[in-house]
């Protein structure tokens, strides 16, 4: 009896800690690229509903001989980084204000609220109107529209900070900068971080549409050339790119977490 009550109970779980299993990922892509290409070859998957895969790998060989891949992602790369760092940047502080401060909070608030279900490709006229057809209207699109999920991710991190730190904090005597800056601030980190991945893939999505209206050169406005000439393999291959963008990104949050986050176990 004694031995069956000091029995130490085996832990059941993993504390919903993420364990990486390599392959997996990279195993299901390559099924799925060998299926549509059998797809493709077999006349199960018609022609004009999906390339080969094989077709869409020339077609990006094609790209990078012609010195047209960098031609067009250039251009697409420097916008995102411009936009979404803009709007990263005041979305982030704006959150923090929102958070820290009542006022700000009841003034701002209902503002973003406001803004936040506003469709932003359709204000793409607005700011061609304001800031013309060139650079300037499609830096303002993808900077306002990564700007309020940036603040609502933000403000939102801020207000789930666990209150006992807090108190803690004040208990030993520390002031308040001091508090925001060592307790607030990391304990918010990760919402803000899983809030820019979510950001930085609506600033993706509304790259392609303003590169779609006056762009020369840039991914958006390959895919809609490609698409206006009915070159699916073309067509795919910009899409390619963009998954991939989206993949790097995604990496380098991951990265970004991994480097400040370290203190979680």
């Amino acid at each position: 009896m004694d031995d069956q009550q000091t029995r130490p109970v085996p832990f059941r779980g993993g504390g919903f800690r993420p364990v990486a299993i390599r392959g997996v990922g990279l195993a299901v892509f390559v099924t799925l690229l060998l299926l549509a290409e059998w797809g493709t070859r077999t006349g199960w998957i018609s022609a004009l509903t999906l390339p080969r895969p094989s077709d869409v790998v020339a077609t990006f060989g094609e790209l990078w001989t012609s010195g047209m891949l960098f031609k067009h992602l250039v251009p697409s790369l420097t916008r995102l980084a411009v936009g979404a760092s803009l709007g990263v940047a005041v979305g982030v502080s704006t959150g923090i204000l929102i958070g820290l401060f009542s006022y700000i909070r009841s003034g701002l608030v209902p503002l973003v609220a406001a803004l936040f279900p506003i469709p932003k490709i359709a204000l793409l006229p607005l700011f061609v109107i304001w800031f013309g057809i060139d650079e300037g209207s499609k830096y303002a699109l993808i900077a306002f529209g990564t700007f309020t999920p940036t603040v609502v991710a933000t403000y939102g991190a801020v207000d789930n900070v666990d209150r006992t730190l807090i108190r803690m904090g004040q208990s030993f005597g520390m002031g308040w900068f001091s508090i925001v800056r060592k307790i607030v601030l990391p304990g918010a980190m990760p919402g803000i971080l899983s809030g820019l991945r979510i950001s930085l893939a609506i600033a993706i999505i509304l790259l392609v549409a303003a590169e779609m209206l006056g762009a020369e050169y840039g991914i958006g406005a390959y895919i809609l050339e490609a698409g206006s000439l009915y070159d699916l393999e073309r067509l795919f291959a910009g899409v390619v790119i963009l998954s991939l963008l989206g993949v790097v990104v995604s990496t380098v949050i991951g990265a970004i977490e991994k480097r400040l986050l370290s203190w979680r176990v």
